[in-house]
């Protein structure tokens, strides 16, 4: 459902000590927002850039410890030559701006996907933003590049079906754990899952987008596009995470 927007005087006050760990978001809605200005798609696309970088610091400061951001997804590359063009500039362009930010902000980068099908620049920059920010150990900023939650799990299962046939891994130690520390947020560990999960621009799908890991998230689904996302809509999505009660299958006074 979508989040209730409250006026300033009824919105409740955000509790700093049940922030959610781990925060996903679908950042959609960068075409439609430049369109309703008359501008190209892909000055949406710019925009939403700047929005990362303001909604990432927000995160940080607010003591998020894992941000996972859809950037592109394995079925993006359907979309017209020219738009996928630009979409695989904005990691140089993002990481060569952005990376003393996260770096002054002890903001770790991580990648998720697969990133050997992107241009070789666009490798060699996410490769430089994981190097340079290998030694911060504050919030994870999690990027799901050339990613789709299906292929990630075919990918696991093939894994586990290797270790299997090299006498690696019995089928009867195969459980829950065991396909999470295949997926390709494995190197998480028990921040892997996220607690929230935001989609913007009103769309209620969840899009090939972690399927696995977000079997017990809270689902947010807020009407801004992407670039008309900022800190305080951040603010505001947690808030409403603190009212719900998250019973992950049992019953609430348990």
């Amino acid at each position: 459902m979508f989040s209730k927007r409250k006026t300033a005087g009824d919105e409740p006050e955000l509790d700093p000590q049940r922030v959610p760990q781990h925060i996903a978001i679908i950042m959609d809605g960068n075409g439609r927002w430049a369109q309703k200005r008359h501008l190209p798609r892909v000055a949406g696309h710019k925009q939403g850039m700047q929005t990362v970088k303001t909604v990432a610091i927000a995160a940080s400061k607010l003591g998020v410890k894992v941000l996972s951001l859809y950037a592109f997804s394995t079925e993006n590359w359907k979309r017209p030559s020219s738009e996928v063009n630009y979409l695989m500039q904005l990691p140089i362009r993002f990481f060569s701006t952005f990376v003393p930010d996260l770096i002054k902000n002890n903001v770790q980068v991580m990648v998720m996907g697969d990133t050997s099908k992107l241009p070789v620049q666009t490798q060699q920059a996410v490769r430089n933003a994981i190097r340079d920010t290998a030694k911060c150990d504050g919030m994870v900023l999690n990027f799901a590049l050339n990613y789709g939650s299906r292929d990630e799990i075919t990918r696991a299962m093939c894994q586990i079906a290797g270790e299997v046939k090299e006498g690696q891994l019995s089928p009867d130690d195969i459980n829950e754990e065991t396909i999470s520390r295949h997926l390709m947020s494995g190197s998480l560990g028990s921040l892997a899952d996220p607690d929230l999960l935001i989609r913007t621009s009103g769309e209620e799908r969840i899009s090939n987008f972690m399927l696995w890991q977000i079997a017990y998230s809270e689902l947010e689904f807020v009407p801004e596009h992407w670039p008309d996302f900022n800190a305080e809509s951040l603010k505001q999505a947690i808030v409403e995470f603190q009212g719900r009660h998250r019973r992950f299958g049992g019953l609430e006074n348990q």
